[in-house]
C-alpha cells in the first residue's frame, strides 16, 4: 500500500508542477495581481507536497512508522491550500467559457482534465497515506 500511496503521490505531482508551470507561463508569479491563486498559497501547497513525499520516500526505506505520521499530517495543509485553491479557480474557469481564452488570469488556461485529475489523485493519496500509516491490510 506504501508503494501504490508513493505512485500516486508522484501522479498528483505530475499533475500539479504541470499546472504550475502553465501559471509560470502565462505570467502566474509576474503578474501576482491578476492571478487568483495567492503566490503564497501555491507556493506553501507546492513546497509542503514535495517536502511531505520526500518524508514518504525516507519512510518507505527506513520503516519508521512516526514518518509515515509525519507525512500524513504534512499532506494536510496540503489537502487545505489546494481546496482554497480549487474553490478560487472555480469562478475563474466559468469565466473562461464567456471569455477569450487569451486574456484573463494565467489559471484560466489549466486543462480541467488534470485539474480533476490532480484532485482525484490527491484524495487517493491522503487515502492511503493514512491506511498505511494506520497499517490497514498489513
Amino acid at each position: 500500500m506504501g508503494i501504490a500511496a508513493l505512485i500516486l503521490w508522484i501522479l498528483t505531482a505530475a499533475g500539479g508542477l504541470l499546472m504550475f508551470a502553465v501559471w509560470i507561463a502565462n505570467g502566474g508569479a509576474r503578474q501576482p495581481r491578476t492571478t487568483h491563486l495567492p503566490p503564497p498559497v501555491l507556493f506553501g501547497h507546492l513546497l509542503l507536497a514535495v517536502a511531505g513525499l520526500i518524508v514518504w520516500i525516507v519512510y518507505l526505506l527506513a520503516d519508521h512508522d512516526v514518518l509515515a505520521w509525519i507525512a500524513f499530517v504534512l499532506l494536510l495543509p496540503v489537502a487545505l491550500l489546494g481546496a482554497v485553491m480549487l474553490l478560487r479557480w472555480l469562478p475563474v474557469r466559468r469565466e473562461r467559457d464567456a471569455a477569450a481564452a487569451t486574456d484573463g488570469p494565467p489559471e484560466r488556461h489549466f486543462p480541467v482534465v488534470v485539474v480533476l485529475g490532480h484532485g482525484v489523485f490527491a484524495v487517493a493519496t491522503v487515502i492511503l497515506v493514512l491506511a498505511t500509516a494506520l497499517e490497514v491490510g498489513n
